[in-house]
């Protein structure tokens, strides 16, 4: 007996309130970016550039340069010579952070 009232209980729908449209929302204006500088970017890219070679010699001198940090300035050297702003950026910054990581790993003790 409760085997045929569990039975016809599940296939009892509860009933559902009837949809309502949901109220439309504005569609936002998204403020257009202002147009990018060429100029600007270039002078970012010599400026990142510029940086990530200082930090190389920086990690050079203390002999704590990873190989990945020159592998990243090669790249962005690289990048430079071919005017691609966005990658010299990249590169740079990558290499840069590197040597940075390189210098603050000599605060630990050596593992023999």
């Amino acid at each position: 007996m409760f085997a045929t009232v569990f039975a016809l209980a599940g296939c009892v729908a509860p009933e559902t309130a009837p949809e309502t449209a949901a109220p439309a929302v504005p569609a936002v204006a998204r403020p257009q970016s202002a147009p990018v500088d060429p100029g600007a970017l270039d002078q970012e890219a010599r400026a990142m550039l510029a940086q990530a070679e200082t930090d190389i010699q920086r990690a050079r001198a203390k002999r704590a340069l990873w190989a990945k940090a020159w592998e990243s300035l090669v790249l962005a050297r690289q990048a430079a010579a071919t005017k691609d702003n966005a990658a010299t950026v990249r590169h740079a910054k990558k290499a840069s952070e590197l040597a940075q990581l390189g210098l603050e790993q000599l605060a630990y003790p050596a593992v023999n």
